[in-house]
């Protein structure tokens, strides 16, 4: 590079945006950051609550990449100690180990329920369903239609707000491409239930500060070292002129000129703002929507209220999808409270009611909810608090993959920008695919390495080196 330092834009201070202005800076870059909110760390933010810490919601990291974790220990040091995961599933007022115990299954569903789901997995071997590209199709075709719609069904209709008829299989190729009833039995006979699913890993490193702690860190060593990060800055469009991407405009009107932008907004906003962009491409970008999610905080007045880091809310007649309980992460963000504070968690799109009532009725909701699972039974809730996150969620509806690849292809004609993260490619992405998606952005803009980042999401598994942290740090596989 020339002794004069190339300006790039890094557009959103999520995992994916801040990775990669972090790297960039320490790869001698001049970079500015541009946050819409007051803080940096997007969904994997840590913020002040009752005098503790809390996360938007259970934010685990875990990662088999080398690359990822060297870059995460590289941030956090020392700070972060090992939580053993349990999470449980809420079904019909009875708790579920998840993943599923098989003996502890079919004591609490009973023996009737239990027949018709072996019956039900049986008939799906010996007579499949016909697959149509649907969630629906692709987990009946694995577990059966009992067990799907046991497990399955409800939860990821309340996160996603449309049938599971008609979500991509996609999500579940993603997510649960590796569980399978079999393999859940083997583990839970002939190896102690332990699993090495990447989503239902036992075991998982957390900063002692809370997981936004890794970006808080990330951002201050950018401004420490020549760069700008600009919250309450929001990016009002992207400039180019014919696929050359030169600069952006600010909410306020002001233009500022880059060499390179790296943008992680909702990839929505990106497009629509765009200069004569094709009309195809505006109707195929007018086709990918985003799911809203909704905390309801409340602080209850007690200890070890429950044991799980968080739980999955099946129960058909309670409108939360989970309940994350911080005070089972780490006990230093807890900060020497006896109260706990659980988060619950609802889904909303843009006109929904729930998404447009006020804090205290969702407050009001929070409270009757939780009592109803039985939880906090006798504890007061001595207060509540609501946070709301727009566009958190990119939808993967059936088919939702031809119109982003024709949004992909208009995005990838363009010189001088990168896209990514969970909003700015549109990928239901964890910390670990985002924070890699910053890092081959930056070896991308520093070293032409020609990474194809729309690969990244939740199913990559191209590592060339492969490890995980443990409590003494870095440990080859």
């Amino acid at each position: 590079m020339s002794d004069v330092k190339k300006k790039v834009a890094v557009i959103g201070a999520g995992p994916a945006g801040i990775t990669a202005a972090y790297e960039l800076t320490k790869k001698g870059f001049e970079v500015h950051v541009y946050e819409a909110s007051e803080h940096v760390g997007g969904l994997s933010r840590t913020i002040e609550l009752w005098n503790q810490k809390v996360d938007l919601g259970p934010h685990r990291f875990f990662s088999t990449d080398t690359k990822v974790n060297k870059a995460w220990l590289e941030v956090v040091g020392r700070d972060y100690k090992m939580v053993d995961r349990l999470t449980r599933i809420y079904y019909k007022k009875k708790f579920y180990y998840y993943p599923l115990k098989p003996f502890d299954a079919l004591k609490k569903l009973g023996v009737g329920t239990a027949f018709v789901c072996v019956l039900s997995y049986t008939k799906e071997r010996l007579f499949p369903v016909k697959k149509d590209n649907s969630f629906e199709s692709w987990v009946i075709g694995r577990f059966g239609y009992k067990l799907y719609s046991i497990f399955f069904k409800t939860y990821s209709e309340k996160l996603w707000g449309i049938p599971c008829s008609e979500l991509d299989e996609d999500f579940a190729a993603q997510r649960i491409k590796k569980l399978s009833l079999f393999k859940a039995v083997w583990n839970a006979m002939f190896t102690g239930g332990k699993t090495k699913h990447k989503t239902l890993v036992d075991q998982f490193a957390y900063p002692t500060g809370g997981t936004g702690l890794v970006y808080e860190r990330m951002a201050n060593y950018v401004s420490e070292n020549g760069g700008r990060v600009l919250v309450n800055t929001p990016v009002q469009k992207v400039n180019n002129i014919g696929n050359k991407v030169n600069s952006l405009t600010t909410a306020d009107g002001v233009e500022h000129a880059y060499d390179h932008i790296v943008s992680s907004m909702p990839i929505t906003h990106l497009v629509r703002n765009l200069n004569e962009v094709p009309e195809e491409v505006i109707t195929a970008n007018s086709n990918l929507k985003f799911r809203n999610t909704i905390l309801v905080y409340l602080k209850v007045e007690g200890e070890n209220v429950f044991p799980d880091n968080w739980l999955y809310v099946h129960a058909t007649d309670l409108q939360m999808g989970r309940i994350t309980n911080f005070s089972n992460w780490v006990p230093e963000i807890n900060q020497g409270e006896k109260s706990t504070i659980v988060a619950l968690e609802y889904w909303a799109y843009d006109q929904d009611e729930i998404w447009n009532a006020s804090d205290e009725d969702l407050i009001k909701l929070g409270r009757e909810e939780l009592q109803k699972t039985g939880l906090v039974e006798g504890l007061e809730i001595s207060d509540g608090y609501v946070f709301k996150i727009p566009k958190c969620y990119p939808v993967y509806g059936r088919g939702y993959k031809d119109p982003l690849k024709v949004v992909e292809n208009y995005l990838t004609s363009f010189k001088g920008l990168s896209v990514i993260g969970r909003y700015g490619a549109f990928k239901y992405n964890n910390q670990d695919h985002s924070i890699l998606m910053g890092l081959l952005a930056a070896e991308n803009i520093a070293e032409n390495a020609g990474h194809d980042l729309w690969e990244i999401n939740t199913d990559y598994e191209n590592y060339q080196e492969r490890s995980t942290i443990t409590a003494s740090g870095l440990t080859s596989e």
